[in-house]
């Protein structure tokens, strides 16, 4: 796969490229991810991206030409090309799924106070993270990319993400690990069984409390 990503600020993903399961899929050559400065596409003095919105208000509009000619540049027929705004359908677990399938992927981050309209005409769809505003869509982008390369083949192993929490409409079931005691909690009598088919069942049982507890939307859909 690979993630192009349009953005201002390229040095917010330093970290987050250079740690952990990212790093490692890229290092095995699982994914390419590529972060360019949209900057670079303006043809304006000082490179400038953003002006002011007619009809007068706050903040400053991104403008499209140099963002839509970064798309261009970029985009081929099995390209999908996602503007991150919040306006944009709420980002969930089957839409990881289903964006994990893809060859290309570029996401648009965005800043100042929003986008021209017209930029919209030249994406395939609008993702957002949630009900709330950012600075950017720096964050999104990478909580985005998180969530799409951990599901990529060979990131993981894929019995970590079967029965992850949303990926069967449940929350997922409580885990523990050593020690077997820890200040007067102890691990339930089933993990230590060695009765695969009771341990199975007891966790479906956990899921389904646990989404009950934690996200009753979720439990009453069921």
């Amino acid at each position: 796969m690979k993630i192009d990503i349009l953005t201002l600020f390229p040095k917010m993903f330093d970290g987050f490229l250079s740690e952990s399961i990212l790093k490692r899929a890229i290092d095995k050559k699982i994914v390419q991810i590529r972060v360019i400065d949209f900057r670079a596409f303006s043809k304006l003095p000082h490179n400038q991206v953003d002006d002011t919105p007619y009809g007068g208000g706050a903040g400053m509009v991104l403008r499209p030409e140099p963002l839509v000619e970064a798309i261009e540049f970029l985009r081929t027929p099995k390209s999908k090309v996602i503007l991150l705004c919040p306006q944009g359908k709420p980002f969930k677990e089957e839409k990881a799924i289903s964006l994990s399938k893809e060859e290309h992927l570029i996401f648009v981050c965005g800043h100042y106070e929003g986008y021209d309209e017209r930029i919209r005409s030249f994406v395939s769809e609008e993702i957002s993270i949630g009900d709330y505003v950012l600075t950017g869509g720096e964050l999104p982008a990478m909580v985005i990319t998180d969530a799409v390369v951990r599901l990529l083949k060979g990131v993981i192993k894929e019995e970590s993400h079967e029965m992850d929490s949303f990926t069967h409409g449940l929350l997922d079931y409580p885990t523990y690990t050593k020690p077997r005691e820890f200040r007067g909690m102890k691990v339930p009598d089933i993990l230590l069984s060695g009765d695969h088919k009771k341990i199975f069942l007891w966790r479906q049982e956990e899921a389904l409390k646990n989404t009950e507890k934690r996200r009753s939307d979720l439990y009453d859909k069921l």
